[in-house]
């Protein structure tokens, strides 16, 4: 069967319907600033995109602009937030995506910005009452929390966040980085200042995302140069990236029921053998719950039994999985989520088990195959 691809999470095979476009746009190579002909057909194709996206969002198309990915996109809302909208504080949980918690960080060793972590149960649930009697009193807010954890899977109650953040005059950011395309987000349901999306979470290509920044916020140019985007973000558009993004988003939306149908049934069949086969398994955040976590997302806690290299020897067996987010695969502090849900889970070996609608049960099986060898239980037959 050759590798057997469970790490989506992190990144997603290219969709065939994405490459076709991204080959018809390597002819257009015309740059969307120039004024001839070719550089209008290269801005009339990017205009195009930003308008299907901001229709899908319920946006206007001037409140979307292109970045290089979710990292850029996430810094942005965070930077501008602090030196262009007066936030004095930001209010978020420590099991934020580094690429929010860093400049957070970054930030508060500057003196720019104070920052108020919300306090986290074992499962990763924030406390609502706690967010609002924080938000009663205080400086100029932004409150960053994601849609969906990348490495737990947990669903934040978005709705309820921002009914708060209106409440207090507070900002919201939400890193919707792992959810977008996934599940429905709308700007006119749930109010928003900053949304972020990442191209090759959705079978995009990499290095190409958004930033969504809510009409009537005075923010000034991110990255300096040209005028591009409406002088928020300067540098040449990245027209194949543009386009493909765009594909990839329409595609995305338009075929998510059924793409979640098909991926929640894989989801529950590796949850129920999981369980089978390893005594004493459990699943962190609530990642195993159906209606509280992203149906992509798995993350296995696994007892430690002496076999601490589990990811190894999925990996040498062609299953890819992973121990948690790629982007801290090569530290050795083990993952900042997972320690963020309690002094619990150092009993526990995390596996992550990301699907996307390309994995198939056959896949499911390979896996089920692989851990039932390394656990040196015989196959049921």
């Amino acid at each position: 069967m050759g590798v057997i691809f469970l790490d989506n999470a992190a990144t997603t095979p290219l969709e065939p319907r994405v490459r076709e476009e991204m080959i018809r746009m390597m002819d257009n190579f015309g740059n969307p600033s120039s004024t001839h002909l070719s550089g209008r057909g290269a801005k009339v194709e990017v205009e195009v995109v930003r308008k299907r996206i901001s229709k899908i969002l319920g946006a206007e198309s001037g409140e979307i602009f292109f970045t290089s990915g979710g990292t850029e996109a996430d810094n942005m809302a965070l930077f501008c937030s602090v030196r262009d909208l007066g936030v004095k504080r930001i209010i978020t949980t420590t099991i934020e995506h580094h690429a929010v918690g860093h400049p957070i960080e970054f930030m508060v060793e500057r003196g720019e910005v104070q920052v108020q972590y919300l306090t986290l149960n074992e499962y990763g649930d924030i406390d609502l009452i706690e967010l609002e009697n924080l938000l009663k009193n205080g400086p100029k807010t932004l409150v960053s929390l994601m849609f969906s954890n990348n490495e737990i899977g947990n669903l934040y109650p978005v709705a309820q966040i921002s009914t708060l953040c209106q409440k207090y005059a507070a900002l919201f950011h939400s890193d919707t980085v792992q959810a977008m395309g996934h599940l429905p987000i709308n700007v006119k349901d749930v109010h928003y200042d900053f949304l972020t999306c990442s191209a090759h979470k959705i079978h995009g290509p990499k290095g190409i995302g958004f930033v969504y920044v809510k009409s009537g916020l005075k923010v000034k140019p991110f990255i300096q140069g040209g005028g591009q985007e409406r002088n928020l973000r300067a540098g040449t558009e990245n027209t194949i990236g543009i386009c493909a993004l765009g594909k990839a988003f329409e595609i995305a939306t338009n075929e998510m029921a059924q793409d979640q149908k098909k991926v929640e049934a894989l989801k529950t069949r590796v949850i129920q053998e999981v369980q089978r086969i390893v005594p004493g398994v459990k699943f962190f955040g609530r990642s195993a719950e159906l209606d509280k976590s992203l149906y992509t997302v798995l993350s296995i806690a696994f007892p430690k039994t002496g076999n601490d290299m589990l990811t190894f020897s999925f990996d040498m067996k062609g299953i890819s999985v992973s121990g948690g987010s790629a982007c801290t695969s090569g530290s050795n502090q083990g993952s900042h989520v997972l320690r963020g849900l309690g002094a619990w889970t150092e009993d526990y070996q995390p596996v992550r088990v990301s699907f996307s609608k390309f994995n198939t049960q056959d896949c499911v099986t390979g896996f089920i195959q692989a851990l039932e060898e390394i656990y040196a239980i015989t196959p049921a037959k």
